[in-house]
Order: C-alpha cells, then structure tokens, then sequence
C-alpha cells in the first residue's frame, strides 16, 4: 500500500442472502470432487428459512448464521473477486493496485484515480454477473494516502476522507515526527452497535444473576473489547466505550429494586 493514494471502499448489498447457488455448487466443484461433499453442501444452501414457525424454502443465499455461510463467502468471491482481480483487473492498470478482504468486507487501493474509476466500474458488472450488486450508498472512491491532505488542503477540500473496515475508521494522520501515517479509531457505527448489545445484556441479566456474576462477566466483555479495539492511537475511543459501559452497569444495577442499590462514591 506504499504507492496508494485513491480507496475503493466498495460494499456488497446483501451479499449473504443473495449468493448464488448454482454458482456456488461450480465453484465447489473446481475443487472439490466428492459427490457426497458436494450433496451436503447443497442441502445447506437449501436448508430454507424458518418465518413464523414456518419453512421457507431458499432459492438463494447461504444460511444465516450458518457455520458454513463464512467458509462459502470465502469460496464464492475468491474465485468472484479475487482471482479476476489478480489476474484479468490488475494487468490493464496504469500503476500499483492491492485488494485486501475478510470475507464479504473489501477494500481497494489505488496509485492513481482513472484506475480507480475503471475498476470500479468494472466491479459493479463483474458481480451483477454472479448475482450481486454493489449498496451504492454505502461505496465510494476517496482520495486516500501520503500525498491526499496535502492535494486537498490545497484545493481548499479539507481533512482526506476516511473509510471504516473491520469495524476500524481508517484515516490520513501524522506522527509526532510529521511524517504521515495511517491511523485508526472504532468505527462510530461499529461503537453505537457495542454500547446498545451491551445495554440489551446488563438490562436483560440484572434481575437474574448475582453481582459478582455480573461484574466478571462484564469485566470478560471488556477485555474481549480491548483485545480488538485496543491499537495504536485509539486510547480515546476505548477509553469512552469503558467509561459508557461503567455507567451502564450503575445505571441498570439501581433499577434491581425500587430503592437504589448504590450511590456513585459506594459503586
């Protein structure tokens, strides 16, 4: 990503619920060569859905919440996405180009913005023909990397945009050197989703469980936060979510009764 200066951010509108399925069973079938393999993955893809206590069956789209849904998305855009890329995208480019993805999450990046433009053009009818389309309200192409703050401020744009990936805000920073880098921050999106799970858990198990239970349990969500969120530069962003969810178990473990359970000094 040395040379990059124009993002791809690109999403993929209902990737899940509307993979494929004959492409699927081709795909599987490029490697795969047991019959009986091949029959077991194609009961999962039709295993239908259940509405109402009623089956649904499914006509496309892999399992929600499937453990073998994460295995075919895999499978379904290696041979969709990333082998076009390397080999029928980046020979006809201009300069330097990398994609990187985690299953249905990718992001494209780009030494110069006619590639950019062409690839993403190409992108939207290289899925339309396995049976995907693009949430245009949710991609774009940014000026992105060592030379976009400069090329913006002068052009009086302001601050280069950002992108999220992975629940991460990637965006254009500098060291306390003065030498750019790449910084990141929990994804404001990603942020919210976390304090309301968190809300629904300490509201759901405060009338249930014993204080002690609680408190291990809530310190074991925290440190699986940090595990994840806890990089570089996002001191801020961890810091917030810890102090909300402080608040939120003081806030809940009042309400296990009429009177209130603590005072803040005695929490």
């Amino acid at each position: 990503m040395g040379k990059t200066n124009y993002i791809v951010d690109a999403d993929i509108k209902g990737f899940f619920e509307n993979v494929s399925h004959e492409w699927t069973n081709k795909f599987i079938g490029v490697r795969v060569v047991d019959p009986n393999i091949k029959k077991l993955i194609n009961k999962f893809l039709k295993a239908g859905v259940k509405k109402a206590g009623n089956i649904e069956p499914s006509e496309a789209g892999t399992p929600q919440g499937g453990v073998i849904s994460p295995l075919l998305a895999n499978v379904y855009l290696h041979y969709a996405l990333d082998l076009w890329f390397e080999k029928a995208v980046k020979p006809r480019l201009r300069g330097e180009a990398s994609l990187v993805r985690y299953a249905d999450d990718f992001v494209c990046c780009f030494q110069y913005k006619e590639d950019a433009n062409r690839f993403y053009a190409a992108l939207k009818k290289r899925l339309t023909k396995f049976g995907l389309e693009i949430a245009e309200n949710k991609s774009k192409i940014i000026e992105f990397g060592r030379f976009a703050m400069g090329n913006r401020q002068a052009k009086g744009l302001g601050k280069p945009e950002t992108f999220d990936y992975l629940g991460f805000t990637h965006y254009c920073s500098r060291t306390r050197n003065g030498k750019y880098t790449v910084k990141w921050k929990t994804s404001k999106k990603k942020f919210k989703a976390k304090i309301k799970a968190f809300a629904m858990w300490i509201k759901g198990v405060r009338n249930l469980e014993n204080i002690r239970n609680i408190f291990e349990t809530a310190k074991a969500k925290l440190q699986g936060h940090y595990n994840y969120y806890g990089v570089t530069d996002n001191y801020r962003m961890i810091a917030n979510y810890y102090n909300k969810v402080i608040r939120l178990i003081f806030k809940w473990l009042n309400r296990r009764s009429q009177r209130k359970s603590f005072n803040w000094e005695k929490f």
